[in-house]
């Protein structure tokens, strides 16, 4: 009851000191605190304190495949309110050869978090009923020149037996991988291939990293590039292979208009990311809308991160 007590004493605290604020400096001034407020760590403390992180934070993802190449193991976790519950749980065959898979043919199944981007139901009877078709390459598999394509989550053969390996994708017993489509939405899910169990999730990886995109934001907004350069690693590269040099130089040529800007994020997603690098990386993925006097852009906006001595930098975006 004490702490409810405090939190209700700060929010009306709070709430006066935003009304002072309108009143002496006006709704400019109101939405600067709040833009300080959301790059503040101990905010997103006391807003993550009831909720589960432990496969990381959703605003808008409501399924997570979570593939385990190691234990050849598929679950399918259910999003609410970000707890999470089991809906599915497979054995399933992925690819012939081990490790992540980097060129086109190499046999592996690729180990990172990927979108569903359709359904394929006109197929050869070798795939089964259906087959899911995954993103990769995505954005981070560009940048690091992986090259491949085809990678579903598809059934068996109707006619006859198949071998104990794919070809790089993942396949599981027909009437199972029926039962998969039938527990989730195809927009709203993620697929998170891993070699072996993903690590628990910290609230304070969480909050860090939720405080950090706001922090980079508001560097962005102000057009602060030296400050928003800052936030990125110094072996970042662009999925078309701009290295940080080049992505600088492109930068401070778009800044040096000191354009103002409106930049909204909405349904934030923080994803681990599964990688073969020994890296501690996270996928933010999230809605963009940024106005500028001349450019518009609604759209999908991505941050492949690493967390490393308590920094955290950019390794790629798109």
């Amino acid at each position: 009851m004490r702490i409810l007590a405090l939190f209700a004493f700060c929010v009306t605290f709070l709430f006066a000191d935003l009304i002072d604020v309108y009143r002496t400096q006006g709704i400019d001034a109101v939405k600067e605190k709040l833009e300080k407020q959301l790059q503040e760590k101990s905010y997103w403390n006391n807003f993550l304190e009831k909720k589960d992180v432990t496969y990381g934070y959703y605003e808008s993802t409501k399924f997570l495949i979570l593939v385990e190449k190691g234990t050849k193991e598929l679950k399918v976790l259910k999003n609410i309110n970000n707890l999470f519950s089991q809906v599915v749980q497979d054995d399933v065959i992925v690819g012939e050869k081990s490790g992540d898979k980097q060129v086109e043919g190499d046999l592996k199944t690729p180990e990172g978090v990927y979108e569903l981007t359709s359904k394929l139901t006109k197929l050869d009877s070798f795939y089964g009923p259906l087959a899911l078709v995954t993103s990769y390459p995505n954005t981070f598999d560009k940048a690091m020149n992986k090259k491949g394509h085809g990678i579903w989550i598809h059934g068996m053969p109707l006619d006859k037996k198949r071998e104990e390996f794919t070809q790089g994708c993942i396949a599981l017993d027909n009437p199972n991988l029926m039962n998969l489509d039938k527990n989730i939405s195809l927009n709203d899910a993620l697929v998170l291939i891993s070699e072996a169990k993903i690590e628990k999730v910290k609230k304070d990886d969480i909050s860090s990293i939720l405080s950090f995109i706001y922090k980079w934001k508001d560097a962005w907004r102000k057009s602060d590039i030296e400050r928003y350069l800052s936030f990125y690693s110094n072996d970042f590269k662009r999925y078309d292979g701009l290295d940080l040099d080049g992505f600088s130089q492109y930068k401070k040529r778009i800044f040096s208009r000191k354009e103002d800007k409106t930049i909204i994020f909405s349904n934030i997603n923080i994803i681990p990311y599964p990688n073969s690098l020994n890296k501690k990386m996270y996928k933010v993925l999230m809605d963009e809308k940024y106005r500028t006097r001349n450019h518009k852009f609604d759209g999908k906006k991505e941050l492949f991160i690493e967390l490393k001595d308590n920094t955290i930098k950019i390794l790629t975006e798109g």
